[in-house]
């Protein structure tokens, strides 16, 4: 295999490791740093003992991730406030050939399911992206982590009904959640307390992710009334020479506000049967660098 055909393959296979890695950290830099480290690996091998490309770059690039997520396993314990996963911009290529496959990478990279994910062992949480939301078999993940079949199929099963018991139910139909996401921000922007709380789910949650680097709750807000209030006392407040743009981010519709050019915020919500059940504010400035050219 020549360098241009490595280079080649590799950058084919790109957008699957970077879905394995994003899954398995949570961070875009760290996955982006995994993929590098994998390129570095990968232009280094002998490659001609390679047959399948794929399933050894994504060997290669689960072993990186979890070694990452060993290191980094305790940034949250210092974390101030609440802890989101740094938005991803949705781009599933050839991943994602069919319309079901597509539901199924959008629910394993949303940020509902990737905060229950951070409450996985480093094992279990690879285990489970690597069956769940790439389809490997129990045997393949065992030969890629270096551990018996019949272990890795007690991970997976442990995993999964972790991932169950505490996944939040929601609707990930993108038509139903952007219509809904453009009447809250109507509702909010209008300081319609009264449409606002329509909207809501009365248990209502709102997670506000700031790492004590920007305003934002520091503790999760629950209830509708509690939600309502503050996110119209927000409304009013504003932001300076502020516009917003819907973006594809982590499997469905989401809202980028700017100040001026510079991004501000991030909100996503979650949507079943037709009200807002969530709703997820990233403000740490650390976690929206890369959607400054989104």
């Amino acid at each position: 295999m020549t360098a241009d055909t490595a280079t080649e393959v590799f950058e084919e296979h790109r957008p699957v490791l970077l879905g394995v890695a994003y899954r398995m950290l949570g961070r875009v830099a760290d996955a982006e740093d995994v993929v590098q480290d994998a390129w570095l690996r990968w232009s280094a091998a002998d490659r001609a003992d390679v047959r399948d490309p794929r399933a050894y770059l994504v060997r290669v690039t689960t072993r990186l991730a979890l070694d990452r997520l060993r290191q980094i396993k305790t940034r949250n314990e210092a974390y101030v406030g609440p802890w989101l996963p740094e938005p991803y911009v949705t781009e599933f290529g050839d991943t994602a050939p069919d319309t079901a496959e597509r539901a199924v990478l959008a629910d394993s990279v949303s940020l509902a399911v990737l905060v229950v994910l951070e409450s996985l062992s480093p094992l279990e949480r690879a285990v489970f992206v690597l069956r769940e939301a790439f389809g490997y078999p129990h045997a393949e993940i065992a030969a890629m982590l270096d551990r018996a079949e019949p272990a890795v199929r007690q991970l997976a099963g442990r995993a999964r009904r972790h991932v169950e018991e505490r996944r939040p139910r929601y609707d990930v139909d993108p038509a139903e959640r952007r219509d809904l996401t453009e009447r809250f921000l109507a509702a909010a922007g209008d300081g319609d307390l009264d449409g606002l709380m329509a909207l809501l789910a009365p248990d209502v949650r709102l997670v506000g992710d700031s790492g004590g680097k920007a305003q934002a709750p520091l503790r999760v807000l629950q209830s509708a009334d509690h939600v309502g209030r503050f996110l119209i006392g927000a409304a009013r407040k504003g932001i300076p020479d502020m516009s917003y743009r819907f973006l594809e981010l982590n499997g469905g519709p989401a809202v980028l506000v700017l100040s001026g050019d510079k991004p501000d915020s991030v909100f996503q919500l979650d949507v079943l049967d037709g009200r807002v059940q969530a709703v997820y504010v990233i403000r740490n400035p650390d976690k929206l660098r890369s959607l400054a050219t989104a």
